[in-house]
């Protein structure tokens, strides 16, 4: 890096973290305000998931999009782009008087939200250095873990007090005065940063991987609720075939690429160009999924890893959601404070996971998360089914900090071992990979098991401790899978269980 590359001050770094609240605290903020937004707009519980869903899937489709805009464009241009579209987005969430207006701007949302999140690490990562960027990255962890608490319990207050009489549209509403805040102070608060040469946006893979995803979301939304008529079949049955597509385009893009930078001089030593219209593009663009990264094993274990766990998480927060407020008959309040317990314990163990794995090794440490989350979940289970129908907070509490203790090591441990085996020159590709299914996994997991907990309160004729005790079932049995494959992968790769080898971590879209 040259010598002259702009360094982050505290007060940029802050106008970041801020930059960061929003599309986290998006995600679940919404979760308390789900039986409002029914009531108001008339919707199902398969419109309910589509709302929650559209907005991880526009994030995770776009997410490497966002990364490369802000590599050509300019970071912190494409930053101040994503706040205000969020900001827009969040106008219309709030404005919208019905479902498919609702739908349209969540997908904003996770527009904007993808322009936002890459160019966070990214700053980071090209003007800071030593202990001032070990300590950003921490600071960036530690909000991630209190944005979950924030949400849960803003949403649930902000739906109770009403201002203005608005309820639930002020969980959108109060999106607007940071983005504010955001703008005005972000551009003497930030450097403007560039990659040396940026590569083209894979729009064939975008579109292909978007195909893909809707393709068996919208089945899966709207299959349970409406029995599985054939228009729910049809589009599943196009699942495999635009996933070889994705799979074919994304490996002639990789070899085009390759061939490209091959062929190439080296590049001049600059990591980092300033007042430039915008970075030296290579003419082929590197694909959304690199198919050469599959062949690692720690990426190959990192990717079910994301898709079982993610699924679990986000599907965990929308139908206990549904069970507080419709079932048990909370107040969103009293919804979003169920969750204080759980986030907080993620907040902590957030804080222990680099002292853990460095002394105990990642897969020993993922092996032990995920048998206390199966703890966790039959616990609450327990709990569920003999306090049932007199259910009060503090009975959850027990068992909510033993399943937000382990998800932070369980999250911690994704990235670590999906990007242990990468090159270091592949990480940026890797990381957007493995950033890219989390989303799509947080988007997949409320239509999945909000699917189970629909199917299981019909069948039960509308018992929903029936719909929610199988739900947190099908969670545990996932990740019985997932502890099983983590042993498995444990004794084929021994030589990364040890402390030694946990090494240092590449964090998120670096």
């Amino acid at each position: 890096m040259q010598n002259d590359t702009p360094r982050l001050g505290r007060s940029g770094l802050y106008i970041l973290l801020a930059g960061q609240l929003l599309p986290l605290i998006d995600f679940s903020i919404i979760n308390v305000a789900l039986d409002p937004i029914a009531k108001a707009l008339g919707a199902n519980q398969a419109q309910l998931e589509l709302v929650v869903a559209v907005y991880g899937v526009a994030f995770a489709v776009c997410l490497a999009m966002g990364s490369r805009l802000g590599d050509r464009l300019g970071r912190r241009r494409v930053f101040g782009w994503g706040v205000a579209l969020f900001g827009i987005a969040s106008l219309l969430c709030g404005l919208s008087s019905s479902v498919p207006l609702m739908l349209a701007a969540r997908m904003l949302q996770g527009v904007g939200a993808a322009l936002i999140v890459p160019q966070i690490l990214a700053m980071i990562h090209v003007t800071l250095k030593g202990r001032e960027h070990s300590r950003a990255l921490a600071l960036y962890g530690g909000v991630g873990g209190l944005a979950f608490v924030i949400g849960q319990v803003l949403g649930g207050l902000l739906v109770t007090l009403n201002i203005g009489g608005l309820g639930w549209r002020n969980v959108f509403f109060i999106n607007l005065p940071i983005c504010v805040i955001v703008l005005w102070n972000m551009r003497k608060a930030l450097p403007e940063t560039l990659a040396p040469r940026a590569s083209r946006i894979d729009w064939p893979g975008t579109i292909l991987l978007s195909l893909v995803i809707l393709c068996l979301l919208v089945p899966l939304s709207v299959g349970p609720v409406h029995h599985w008529p054939w228009e729910s079949i049809v589009p599943l049955l196009f699942v495999p075939v635009f996933g070889w597509a994705l799979w074919r385009v994304e490996q002639r893009q990789e070899r085009r690429a390759l061939q490209d930078e091959a062929s190439r001089a080296p590049l001049e030593p600059a990591a980092v160009l300033l007042n430039h219209v915008g970075a030296k593009l290579s003419p082929f663009p590197m694909p959304l999924l690199p198919p050469s990264l599959l062949r690692v094993g720690s990426v190959r274990f990192a990717l079910l890893l994301g898709i079982l766990f993610f699924c679990c998480w986000s599907g965990f927060m929308f139908a206990m959601a549904l069970f507080l407020q419709v079932g048990v008959g909370m107040s969103a309040l009293q919804s979003g404070n169920s969750f204080i317990a759980l986030g907080t314990a993620y907040f902590a163990s957030a804080m222990l996971t680099a002292r853990m794995v460095e002394r105990f090794g990642k897969l020993p440490t993922l092996l032990c998360a995920c048998a206390l989350q199966i703890v966790g979940l039959v616990a609450l289970i327990f709990t569920l089914v003999h306090t049932w129908p007199h259910l009060t907070l503090w009975a959850m509490v027990p068992a909510s900090i033993l399943i937000g203790f382990a998800q932070a090591f369980i999250v911690s441990n994704f990235f670590r071992i999906g990007l242990s085996e990468i090159p270091m020159h592949l990480a940026g590709g890797g990381s957007a990979m493995l950033s890219t299914l989390q989303q799509a996994a947080f988007a997949l997991g409320a239509t999945l098991l909000g699917g189970v907990f629909a199917q299981a309160l019909h069948s039960s004729n509308g018992q929903y401790l029936h719909a929610i005790v199988a739900t947190l079932i099908a969670e545990t049995i996932l990740v019985a899978i997932l502890l099983a494959c983590t042993v498995r992968y444990l004794r084929q790769a021994p030589t990364t269980t040890g402390a030694a080898s946990s090494g240092p971590v590449v964090t998120p879209m670096e």
